[in-house]
């Protein structure tokens, strides 16, 4: 178990020490891609999944945009096809992505043979160990498969939210008991709110004698300016050997919006930093391709290179303005159904 002050000394790494353990990660797992590849047609890096061992492509496919309205189910099907035939592995979702058409969709995207290219990662929402087995139920179903590589604790973006899962009767005892049964193979949990709240999550989880797989977060050019994942959790996970996955690294095209950022900024960043995989959206064949070409062209960047990024966006992120998913409830779908949390 580690103690406060461990996490308190953690906690106040600089970004000096991130980038150092960025580089230390790149040495060891050589997640960057190969020199002298084209990026149409280069192989996807993969990384390290923390202790798990576990090898995913440091690019994943987030299920939310699979299962928009605006998006055709075939359309979804071919994204996802198409990724895994590029040789990206992981599959990002969750329980109550769009009334869980995005997990419908993904299922039948896996039909003939295409979940054996799969890691497979979604999470759920339930606090109790009811609605929590339930959840996972249905999402197994959806999904048509009967194990999920990995299962997340969705939108712990409450203070108590660590607490609720870890009581007696609460999810936790829910997801171990279906990694027994074999329904599921890693855990982890995801929060987009504070790091407060994730470091919270990892002392709860010592203090149960548990470990968690992986962590998700969002580890992105703004993110560093603002209530700081990458400055205030990112070294606790590598120091632990956590899985980490990126997520938000366009804030979903708010920060685009800036007009100081381009995608292949916005996902390098986020790749350079010492994630397992960097989740990002991708609502059409288009966009797909943008993410992979960013991770086949994806070099780990020259200090003058952050510092570039990073000048020209700490005035615009200061206040937290392009992170509307710490500011306001915009992101929260668990707030706006508090029903899910059971």
């Amino acid at each position: 178990m580690i103690e406060r002050r461990n996490f308190l000394k953690l906690a106040g790494s600089t970004g000096a020490v991130v980038l150092a353990m960025a580089r230390r990660v790149f040495a060891a797992d050589q997640g960057e891609a190969p020199r002298h590849t084209k990026p149409s047609n280069g192989p996807i890096p993969r990384r390290t999944l923390g202790k798990t061992g576990e090898r995913v492509s440091i690019v994943g496919i987030g299920g939310h945009h699979l299962g928009r309205a605006l998006v055709e189910e075939s359309e979804s099907i071919r994204i996802v096809r198409t990724a895994l035939d590029s040789g990206a592995n992981f599959l990002d979702n969750s329980w109550d992505y769009n009334d869980g058409e995005s997990e419908i969709r993904v299922g039948k995207a896996l039909r003939d043979g295409y979940r054996d290219k799969t890691f497979l990662m979604t999470k759920i929402d339930g606090r109790d160990k009811a609605s929590a087995a339930k959840q996972i139920n249905d999402s197994l179903r959806r999904l048509q498969t009967d194990r999920i590589d990995l299962m997340q604790f969705h939108e712990v973006i409450r203070m108590n939210d660590p607490d609720r899962i870890f009581a007696s009767g609460g999810a936790i005892e829910a997801v171990i008991d279906a990694k027994k049964a074999g329904k599921l193979r890693y855990i982890g949990f995801t929060g987009n709110k504070s790091p407060q709240i994730h470091l919270h999550m990892l002392r709860t989880a010592d203090s149960h004698g548990f470990t968690f797989d992986t962590v998700q977060m969002p580890l992105n050019v703004m993110d560093a300016h603002f209530d700081s994942f990458e400055y205030l959790v990112l070294p606790v996970l590598v120091q632990r050997d956590i899985g980490v996955l990126g997520m938000k690294a366009m804030g979903d095209g708010n920060f685009l919006r800036s007009g100081v950022l381009t995608p292949i900024e916005c996902l390098h960043y986020s790749m350079n930093l010492p994630t397992s995989v960097v989740i990002t959206g991708c609502d059409s064949i288009r966009i797909l391709e943008q993410a992979l070409d960013a991770a086949r062209t994806f070099r780990p960047m020259e200090d003058t290179a952050r510092d570039a990024l990073l000048a020209k966006t700490e005035t615009i992120a200061a206040s937290g303005g392009f992170e509307l998913y710490k500011t306001s409830q915009t992101f929260d779908s668990t707030s706006t159904h508090p029903e899910w949390l059971g």
